[in-house]
């Protein structure tokens, strides 16, 4: 348990901390699953713009640093490959 006032402090500070994060990747993973149900709908202007605003969200995850950076770009990388792939069967 913490034994002085800066443990307890920052045990505080972690435990806002981990709520935002939480929170931001809530928001992350709610963009993906709109672009997965855009893709698995068949709907390449829908996915495109599901792609965009997921592509926006995960790198502004990665700037945070709730998401580390490679993390980021290879789901950015492999949701860009189901587009293409989606438009291309199109």
């Amino acid at each position: 348990m913490a034994n002085n006032a800066g443990a307890r402090k920052a045990i505080r500070k972690i435990a806002a901390r981990t709520e935002v994060n939480k929170a931001r990747r809530t928001r992350v993973r709610t963009f993906l699953r709109k672009f997965q149900e855009a893709v698995t709908g068949g709907d390449a202007g829908a996915a495109k713009t599901a792609f965009i605003e997921a592509q926006s969200e995960l790198m502004r995850a990665v700037s945070k640093g709730v998401v580390h950076k490679n993390t980021g770009s290879r789901k950015v990388s492999r949701l860009a490959a189901q587009l293409k792939k989606l438009s291309t069967a199109a």
